[in-house]
């Protein structure tokens, strides 16, 4: 499960949308929980705001149970996420992600080396004591015997933020072939949620 990620580098263009969080720092290690960046179009604009990594429905009771992922088999029928998906779609982005393997669990870092990726998202809006917060699930897709982001390109990103796109399209979109990745064994810096520098990214 692609359970963290990392956005610790952006272009001039990207700093420059609307909503752009002033003093956005970078991250290495962005877990479950965290408030990151997502990508939405409003009234045809594209824009940044902050999000909890962890969907919080208005309806939703308990808070302890926000899930951080929602799988492209089932996101257009679950309760938890198909009005998100019909109407709240967004784009997470960042600069790669990790996954862990093998009986020890070594982390790998995967990414293009071509900038930034965007995941596939969708998000929600909370209302509590008159602020509205916003939370967002990754969706995710099979890759072997783990789960991995759904990275959508140039295209694919248009039609995923587009509020006209029909549902027979997103999900073709989303049954697309996976973009291909590069990867490398790390140390195991990042396996500690609490280490969030560029040490995360120590080769083996």
């Amino acid at each position: 499960m692609s359970g963290r990620y990392a956005l610790f580098r952006w272009t001039r263009e990207f700093a420059e949308l609307p909503g752009f969080p002033d003093g956005l720092q970078p991250h290495w290690n962005l877990a479950p929980g965290a408030q990151l960046p997502m990508l939405r179009e409003l009234d045809g604009q594209r824009r940044l705001d902050m999000a909890r990594w962890g969907l919080t429905p208005a309806w939703l009771k308990d808070l302890s149970r926000t899930p951080a992922h929602a799988r492209v088999e089932t996101v257009a029928e679950q309760p938890m996420f198909r009005d998100a998906f019909v109407q709240r779609r967004c784009l997470l982005p960042a600069n790669g992600f990790y996954e862990w393997r093998g009986v020890r669990k070594r982390p790998y870092w995967l990414a293009t080396g071509k900038g930034l990726l965007y995941f596939a998202a969708v998000w929600e809006a909370y209302p509590v004591d008159g602020h509205i917060w916003y939370s967002v699930a990754m969706l995710t897709r099979p890759a072997a015997n783990m789960r991995r982001p759904v990275i959508l390109d140039e295209e694919g990103q248009a039609l995923w933020l587009a509020t006209d796109t029909p549902q027979p399209k997103l999900l073709s979109l989303l049954a697309r072939p996976a973009v291909q990745l590069r990867e490398a064994a790390l140390a195991n810096f990042v396996n500690d949620p609490a280490c969030d520098g560029p040490e995360c990214l120590t080769p083996a």
